[in-house]
């Protein structure tokens, strides 16, 4: 695809980067630190936090003088590792239930009084942190628009810093994400304040652009960048019994009780016919404490299962299994897929198409079996279990573009390009032509 004209920075054209970056450690602009600044998008399951923190994670790793400061409202916050140079606010938690509707988690407030706070505390930090970038994960102004405060104030910062939406591969249905984004206004926000939108996913599995009709001012702004595989997992051991290993995992786990129940229920009926397979189950750290312990109940006794609630190493768990069970999240099938396991998906279906979609676009080139969640059940999964367990699955990944971190941290650097201090012989006048190309549309 050609670069549009008119693009915001003459930096940031779209031809610059290349296919595959050399090196995720390209030369840094400037001596001093580096402040980034990560907004994640959070109400339900890990799946933002989680691709959130690994872009943070790439963006010091690559650059020693890079600091990150993320707000986020997730619950698990601190059930992650991470780099002495990442900090955290950790703003009050909102859930999203089955209807896609925000409420408050945990306070006793009502959710615009919550909202105002959670606005207030990013404004606050935005305003006395000064980063010289600012990521915005999934939602241009945040959610319920919380992010309105912070990004009106930009203007009155010392040097106001570059901005760059983060989406990832696949929103919701056509339909369902146009009318949203007309409904909030996204793309004249986007005009107004972003420079550029790194979308985490390929146009060949879904052309985000073209599916949501994006106009052409943010089409000037986006940049592919491929698929995110954090950290490379540990190469996988090589089973040496006829015995597989399975993982069956549900992220957040909120509504993840229907595949768990399927396996636990199809493993017992086995039983009698002598299959031995082993496997280790994650409910995740939302699931309702009396959900997880009827489902222990239901595993009792069946050898070779173990049930758990969250693993921060989900990787070492993937490199060791042979098949993974799992919905269809953003991170969980870029990493299955990334380290060439047999998967069969059960993608969530509501309150938002996304996995679905992800799901079947994979299913088309072969890459993982599919289950409606409205037509799982013990039998069908233990059938889709068999049936992936005999596939060949070895070329896998080279179907896709796992080059998303380096791609991203290269986008990142031409941003903060675009605000390295000029030489001073041309300091007055290269600064206001700095600030008009980089003020509100």
């Amino acid at each position: 695809m050609q670069t549009p004209a008119g693009c915001r920075h003459p930096h940031l054209e779209r031809s610059t980067p290349p296919p595959i970056p050399e090196s995720s450690s390209g030369e840094w602009p400037g001596s001093s630190a580096t402040r980034i600044l990560i907004y994640s998008h959070d109400t339900f399951g890990l799946g933002n936090i989680r691709r959130m923190l690994a872009i943070a994670e790439h963006l010091v790793e690559s650059n020693p003088d890079a600091h990150v400061l993320m707000i986020s409202g997730s619950p698990m916050l601190h059930g992650f590792r991470v780099s002495s140079r990442i900090d955290f606010i950790k703003l009050p938690c909102l859930n999203r239930d089955c209807t896609g509707k925000y409420q408050v988690r945990s306070l006793p407030m009502k959710k615009d009084q919550l909202l105002k706070m959670r606005a207030r505390l990013i404004h606050s930090a935005v305003q006395d942190f000064q980063p010289d970038l600012l990521l915005v994960d999934k939602k241009p102004l945040g959610v319920e628009g919380e992010l309105k405060m912070a990004l009106t104030g930009l203007d009155d910062l010392p040097q106001r810093p570059a901005l760059a939406l983060i989406l990832r591969d696949i929103l919701d249905a056509p339909d369902a994400t146009r009318r949203i984004w007309s409904k909030h206004d996204y793309h004249r926000q986007i005009e107004r304040y972003y420079d550029l939108v790194l979308v985490a996913g390929q146009p060949e599995i879904f052309d985000l652009a073209n599916a949501y009709r994006f106009p052409e001012t943010t089409r000037r702004r986006l940049r592919y960048c491929g698929y995110i595989q954090r950290d490379r997992a540990p190469a996988a051991s090589v089973r040496q019994t006829g015995s597989p290993r399975i993982l069956v995992a549900v992220g957040g786990g909120g509504d993840g009780e229907k595949p768990i129940r399927a396996f636990v229920e199809g493993a017992r009926s086995r039983l009698a016919s002598g299959w031995t397979a082993r496997a280790r189950i994650f409910t995740g750290p939302e699931m309702a404490a009396e959900t997880r312990a009827a489902l222990v109940a239901l595993a009792s006794g069946q050898p070779g299962i173990e049930i758990h609630e969250f693993s921060p190493h989900m990787q070492r768990e993937i490199a060791a299994a042979d098949l993974v069970v799992c919905m269809c999240g953003y991170n969980t099938i870029c990493e299955v897929l990334a380290a060439g396991k047999r998967v069969v998906a059960i993608p969530r279906v509501e309150p938002v198409q996304e996995q679905w979609i992800r799901a079947r676009r994979f299913a088309e080139r072969g890459l993982l079996a599919l289950i409606h969640p409205d037509e799982l059940d013990a039998p069908s999964l233990m059938s889709a279990i068999d049936s992936a367990l005999m596939t060949d699955v070895s070329n896998a990944p080279a179907q896709l573009d796992f080059n998303g971190l380096e791609r991203i941290g290269f986008w990142v650097r031409r941003l903060l390009e675009v605000r390295r201090p000029p030489p001073m012989a041309h300091f007055t006048h290269s600064v206001s032509i700095q600030r008009s190309r980089l003020a509100h549309a």
